[in-house]
């Protein structure tokens, strides 16, 4: 059970149109909000299943009825003073909701039963969420503002979610006025010295928690005694920082607890017959709380650490678990998380030197920013508990390194395959081996030479097959010598693509035509060559960057030579990734610059002529050699286009890695279309996953197609476009019909 007193996610007014009272329910998640007058008087519930039994029974309503006209009047309700231990009966079966009022009606706050979820300011932490990350600043400003202030930048550029101080009223905390030490123990009257020389009163505190403001990081703060809580409180704090010491101060719970303000309680220091009785006083008082594994030693020995309390520990408060940690380094809070942590506290320094011990157990503003890193790729790493999917990178490896079903003879169309039929054999771009048995017994409907892979296809009962498409601008397919006559058997495109391998270039090109075809054509240069060389036109390195120059010459030569086979009178487009690719990070937009520029200087280095070059659009994450990498240029739509501007080259602007790019820097995809398409001379049309699953069927990923084909008829018409659906070409071409059958309606 919490008590929410946040209530502007779940308020509406009550002559507010029921659209309103619809967009806060799918904002805040609760399927209800609730409604009041102009004076804050509840006047009834809305959820969306009052909502779908409305518009059942009024199918033609007008979304502007007011919303106290769809909610339910009668909604229960409960005195705001009733003791948090009794709403739970009051609820009642299927009700999550339960509205908390005073004496003259004003809604004040509202009762959720759950426990699984914490809200400190602007962060919902819960099982679904990414672990709260706090920099514990607590006094390691050494009493001045200044430093405090320069500690939260430092946290939030370092990728704090939230910075944590503590206040004390020292008269009201110690048992001797003004902080004095006389007859006291040597250990308390060092903290007693420290806390009287650096402790900043709330005034000067509350300046450093303004600049938390403006620096749109959340401000927690511990407090130490009562007239500490009712100063925070008074200010408006977020949330409240209980510290390990006061784990059994019950008075100070309790105080804390009444005051509607999520708890982050520690529990270093503390039996777990003391967790349970403060969790439980708590837990009956309705606060929101999460608890934090602790070892209270400065520093921890790891022996101690035993993270494997967090699960007893979630087990204890029925509640979010957390891990606060006094040891040295930066490993054990990443193992926190991979180990369930959804709130995870280390001190913060700018000097572990610094008079003070929390400054020796405390992380430097690069470790921290280290350990945020290594916590959010864990938490990738962690993901979720559904079924295994074969991942892109994977799927490029499989390709590779797995076995396919192969024809172990010459098939004509109607044999009978038997087991004898059959061989498995290397690379896996056919059936897998494991299809067999679903193999055996059919018959073959389409000729087959010894070698050719098995498809999904030869399941069914037909092959499928091109056709003449129609198209507002001009479409071809994507091929490679071997097999470009193939899949030009039942159609007739506007030109071919031909996406070369390294070998490709070598081989004799005449040997695969008979007679020049009667369309255009494009290039696409390497994605590899030999010796593991990838093209970097932006390479810092100059041998790296004189070969890359010198291939992309090569392939260019032989894009020109290639026209004496297409009777098409235009000069070829050809597809160049330009480089810029990092192995381990993606760079800053500040080192981006220098890279274009040496991309600028290569290209005044090459003999295009009789050659459009284009330069490909890219993802963030590209499958290079079937691992994932950094793409970092001609992935921001922004210097995407002012690149493009500039030296006057044109794009290739490829619809997968672009929308994946636009998922990745959080953009609209359309803003980016916006940006890119007037430059662009070609198109490579495909869906995307995600921010890195490319290469996927047109329709099945998260590209709007209808909206895209409107901004590229207004912005680039009559570019040409290839469907570079990921192994399209297999089973005859099967993923490239499938593409063009379906682009067919929007272009």
């Amino acid at each position: 059970m919490i008590i929410e007193r946040h209530l502007a996610p779940y308020v509406v007014f009550s002559e507010d149109p029921i659209i309103n009272g619809l967009r806060k329910i799918s904002a805040n998640k609760e399927r209800i909000v609730f409604c009041v007058d102009a004076h804050g008087i509840l006047q009834g519930a809305l959820s969306d299943g009052d909502f779908r039994r409305w518009i059942v029974e009024n199918p033609t309503a007008d979304l502007e009825t007011s919303c106290i006209n769809v909610a339910n009047q009668n909604a229960k309700s409960a005195p705001s003073s009733t003791p948090a231990s009794e709403l739970g009966a009051l609820m009642g079966q299927g009700i999550s909701h339960l509205p908390l009022v005073d004496e003259r009606g004003h809604l004040v706050a509202i009762a959720i039963n759950k426990s699984d979820v914490l809200r400190i300011g602007k962060h919902e932490i819960g099982e679904d969420s990414p672990a709260f990350i706090i920099a514990e600043i607590g006094n390691n400003h050494n009493g001045s503002v200044e430093l405090a202030k320069q500690l939260v930048d430092l946290a939030a550029d370092a990728g704090a979610d939230a910075v944590k101080f503590q206040l004390r009223d020292m008269d009201s905390l110690y048992r001797q006025s003004g902080g004095s030490t006389a007859g006291e123990d040597l250990g308390a009257q060092y903290t007693l010295d420290l806390l009287s020389k650096f402790s900043l009163p709330a005034e000067s505190l509350f300046e450093v928690f303004d600049h938390c403001k403006e620096r749109d990081i959340t401000v927690m703060c511990t407090p130490w005694d009562s007239k500490s809580v009712t100063d925070l409180a008074d200010y408006g704090i977020p949330g409240l920082k209980i510290a390990s010491a006061d784990l059994t101060n019950h008075e100070l719970l309790r105080d804390a607890a009444s005051r509607g303000l999520p708890l982050i309680m520690s529990t270093g220091m503390s039996r777990e017959d003391e967790i349970k009785e403060s969790a439980d006083l708590v837990r009956s008082l309705g606060a929101q709380f999460a608890l934090l594994h602790c070892q209270s030693t400065y520093p921890a020995p790891f022996k101690d650490v035993n993270l494997a309390y967090m699960d007893r520990l979630a087990e204890i408060g029925d509640c979010i678990v957390g891990y606060s940690g006094h040891e040295r380094g930066i490993h054990v809070p990443v193992a926190a998380v991979a180990r369930g942590a959804k709130i995870v506290e280390k001190h913060f320094t700018v000097d572990q030197s610094m008079e003070g011990n929390d400054h020796k157990v405390s992380l430097l503003p690069d470790e921290f920013k280290q350990m945020v890193k290594n916590i959010r790729e864990v938490e990738e790493a962690i993901g979720q508990r559904t079924a295994r999917v074969v991942s892109t990178g994977e799927m490029m490896n499989r390709v590779n390194l797995a076995k396919s079903l192969v024809a172990a003879r010459p098939l004509a169309v109607g044999d009978v395959i038997s087991e004898a039929d059959v061989a498995v054999k290397s690379p896996g771009r056919g059936l897998q081996p494991n299809a067999l048995p679903q193999l055996v017994g059919r018959k073959v409907h389409r000729a087959m030479a010894e070698g050719d892979f098995f498809f999904e296809g030869d399941l069914n009962e037909s092959t499928p097959k091109g056709r003449q498409f129609e198209f507002n601008r001009p479409w071809g397919l994507p091929v490679r010598y071997h097999d470009h006559a193939a899949l030009i058997e039942d159609c007739k495109p506007d030109f071919l693509e031909f996406h070369f391998s390294y070998k490709d270039l070598d081989v004799d090109m005449d040997s695969f035509f008979t007679k020049p075809l009667e369309m255009g054509f494009t290039t696409h240069l390497p994605d590899l060559f030999a010796g593991d060389f990838l093209v970097d036109l932006a390479s810092m390195d100059q041998a790296h960057w004189e070969r890359s120059i010198a291939e992309v010459q090569r392939t260019i030569d032989i894009t020109r030579d290639l026209k004496k086979w297409f009777t098409k009178d235009e000069d070829p487009v050809m597809v160049v990734t330009m480089g810029g690719f990092t192995t381990d990070r993606h760079i800053s937009p500040a080192e981006r610059q220098p890279k274009y520029q040496r991309i600028a200087d290569a290209l005044k280095k090459l003999d295009t002529s009789g050659v459009r070059i284009a330069a490909q659009t890219l993802p963030p994450f590209p499958w290079l050699m079937g691992g994932q990498q950094y793409h970092n240029l001609f992935l921001d739509p922004v210097d995407t286009a002012a690149f493009a501007e500039e030296t006057g080259t044109k794009l290739c602007l490829d619809v997968s890695h672009s929308k994946l790019a636009a998922t990745f820097l959080n953009i609209p995809f359309s803003e980016a279309v916006e940006l890119m398409a007037p430059h662009t001379i070609h198109l490579h049309l495909v869906d995307a996953t995600g921010v890195d699953g490319e290469g996927v069927q047109v329709g099945d990923g998260d590209v709007d197609w209808p909206v895209l084909a409107q901004q590229l008829d207004r912005l680039s018409p009559n570019v040409s476009f290839i469907p570079e659906i990921w192994q399209g070409h297999v089973n005859n071409g099967e993923g490239f019909w499938t593409a063009l059958d379906r682009l067919e309606k929007w272009l």
